[in-house]
């Protein structure tokens, strides 16, 4: 019972932090990940808000991982989807009036805080373990459709996303790059400390092996 309560502490508690984190990217306009850099885009183009293309977007991967793999949409793929899209935007209603860099080194700032929150909450919830996130899912569905290693299959969708992102005006930028060169060894790195906290706190395997 424990275990459950944990994993649901987890998983509520790292989207909040993740997308505190990806709202201050955004606010650094400095460049956001790829993915966040598209729902930037077709926000400028098409109006709605941030949070609803998240959700717009991740409910049509969904889909797609779905159909190519021929199995039933992930019902936790689609509930962190909605709760993704309803945080990145109240955190950019929050930070939107409080946090205004006007200057390249607090860009900088927002940007690197921001990467590193939004990797804590990222870790959080692959501690959680109740279901890859629609992009997570749709790299593990390339992966097997073309028989590309994991590293190649997320580089195919962070491009096209990226080339997304530019047509529709989206937030890319020197920030894009940095986040996609270092984003995963602060992941990987969150994921151990919390690893270790279990083990010390729980007296018990770690929730998830990193």
């Amino acid at each position: 019972m424990k275990r459950h309560y944990i994993r649901g502490l987890y998983y509520l508690a790292g989207l909040f932090i993740m997308t505190a984190g990806i709202a201050l990217t955004i606010q650094s306009s400095l460049g956001t990940s790829p993915f966040d850099a598209l729902l930037v885009g077709l926000h400028r183009t098409f109006g709605l808000t941030i949070g609803s293309w998240e959700i717009v977007v991740g409910l049509t991967m969904i889909l797609f991982n779905a159909a190519a793999s021929r199995k039933k949409p992930e019902l936790f793929a689609v509930i962190t989807s909605l709760m993704t899209g309803a945080g990145i935007d109240f955190w950019v209603f929050i930070l939107r009036e409080t946090v205004q860099p006007e200057t390249a080194a607090v860009q900088f700032t927002c940007l690197i805080s921001g990467m590193i929150i939004a990797g804590f909450g990222i870790a959080m919830n692959l501690q959680a373990d109740f279901a890859p996130n629609p992009f997570d899912r749709m790299m593990l569905v390339i992966k097997d459709l073309t028989g590309w290693n994991v590293t190649i299959s997320r580089a195919f969708i962070s491009i096209i996303l990226v080339i997304l992102a530019a047509v529709f005006g989206g937030a890319v930028g020197i920030g894009t790059v940095i986040i996609t060169i270092f984003s995963g060894y602060i992941i990987h790195l969150f994921m151990k400390i919390i690893d270790q906290f279990d083990q010390r706190t729980f007296q018990a395997a770690p929730l998830r092996e990193s």
